[in-house]
């Protein structure tokens, strides 16, 4: 009897796994993670670094920026290696390999938290960021029309959603997430980050240019640093979905799925390089400290080009906005079925995700500026979920030799990581209380 029991429990795990939206799908090939990565990487967030620039200034800013790449890049390549580290066992999402390195309870409770605010976040900024660039195009294509509330474009960029959020699994939606990251990349104004900085570097450097970091005072520069430093920081933020992506590609043990996922890591992070180096240090060039939050606000003219910019980011952020809600909706899943003891269905998905979307929606058209937020409460959770948590797991599970390469490699990237976590969230904090102080809301 309890033999027919645990074959029923395993029948019913297998029969779950088969329906979530993390594992329903093995059959993924490498370029899948390489445009899968890139879509959840190179956000819109591409056009703010100049900015970000303007704040660091050239020595500490191209310091930090290539730092930053190095780092990630190395941390995500733990992870990758992690994924599968013990035989016959798979780490299909992060929680599970802290789970694994700190324990069942300990584990969940360290990880889920910060998962969550960075994916439920990331996607809340994206509903702004993608309202936002449709409220653009409509100011540039009829200027003398009546203006429309930023509320009624994020309703419009979230209708979308309602739609997209249905479908099962990251496979599904490759070819959203191709466009997406097509539109980050494709060379020869293809691309909002190629139109950035090939548009900059066509309008020559302007006569007032200064590359003094900005800020009015010393305690305005300290704070725009911080605001710089977490900028860049979350602009590599693609951690959080990294083994969620490698979970969809088979693997055997002649061939484990590390290998392929590595391919398209190491394709996407080429992508990563082409894409926001030349935007931040040529749109820095150009237009000094004086640049835009914005680059594409700096540029202006011509008019066809900025709808055509924005026009790309709406698409980018359509298919980023699902690859961090994928995850969501996994945990979300789980939980109803395993806890709340609902049965698998397609009525269940539905009313669940549609919630989601809706709750994500209403945040940003309340709180349009969650930007500040995300840079407030994204400083103590994707700062450690990208910068060092892996190092922590990689020390706990492959105990390098005290002293070796290995173990100070790691003990410095988990210094420097904590150092952003406590320094990132002051720059957003302040950018808050700014941004509230004459807000009205729904405006």
């Amino acid at each position: 009897m309890p033999n027919e029991n645990n074959k029923r429990t395993l029948e019913d795990e297998k029969a779950l796994d088969d329906w979530l939206p993390i594992t329903s799908s093995r059959n993924a090939k490498w370029w899948y993670s390489t445009f899968h990565n890139v879509t959840a990487m190179v956000g819109a967030g591409v056009l703010s670094l100049p900015y970000a620039m303007a704040a660091l200034g050239w020595g500490p800013g191209v310091t930090v920026m290539i730092l930053s790449w190095i780092i990630t890049f190395y941390t995500l390549w733990q992870m990758v290696q992690m994924h599968e580290m013990v035989p016959g066992k798979r780490f299909d999402r992060y929680h599970e390999l802290a789970q694994y390195a700190f324990g069942d309870r300990l584990g969940l409770w360290i990880l889920v938290p910060q998962q969550l605010i960075v994916d439920v976040g990331t996607d809340i900024v994206y509903m702004v960021t993608g309202g936002k660039s449709l409220q653009k195009i409509h100011s540039v294509v009829c200027p003398n029309c009546k203006p429309m509330r930023l509320t009624f474009f994020i309703l419009i960029f979230g209708s979308v959603h309602f739609v997209l959020s249905h479908l099962p699994n990251f496979n599904s939606m490759s070819g959203i997430s191709l466009a997406a990251a097509v539109m980050s990349l494709r060379p020869f104004w293809g691309s909002y980050s190629t139109i950035a900085w090939a548009a900059s570097l066509s309008k020559g450097v302007q006569s007032y240019v200064s590359y003094a970091p900005r800020g009015s005072n010393p305690t305005v520069k300290t704070f725009n640093f911080f605001t710089a430093l977490g900028d860049v920081a979350f602009a590599y933020a693609g951690h959080n979905v990294a083994l969620e992506i490698q979970a969809t590609i088979p693997s055997t043990p002649e061939k484990p799925s590390k290998g392929p996922m590595w391919k398209g890591v190491v394709f996407a992070y080429l992508v990563v390089a082409v894409c926001y180096f030349p935007v931040a240090f040529i749109g820095y060039y150009v237009f000094g400290n004086s640049v835009e939050d914005n680059i594409l606000i700096s540029l202006e003219k011509p008019a066809w080009l900025i709808v055509t910019a924005n026009a790309f980011v709406v698409i980018h952020v359509v298919g980023s906005y699902q690859i961090y809600a994928m995850p969501v909706f996994d945990m979300m899943e789980t939980f109803l079925v395993k806890r709340m003891h609902f049965k698998p269905s397609k009525t269940l998905r539905f009313v669940s995700r549609s919630i989601y979307v809706a709750l994500t929606m209403f945040i940003g058209m309340t709180f349009p500026f969650f930007g500040g937020l995300l840079g407030f409460f994204g400083g103590f959770a994707l700062a450690p979920t990208t910068y060092y948590l892996p190092c922590i797991i990689w020390l706990v599970i492959k105990k390098p030799k005290r002293f070796s390469l290995s173990w100070c490699i790691n003990w410095v990237l988990i210094v420097l990581g904590v150092l952003l976590m406590i320094l990132a969230p002051i720059g957003g904090l302040r950018s808050i209380i700014l941004s509230a102080k004459d807000y009205h809301f729904y405006s």
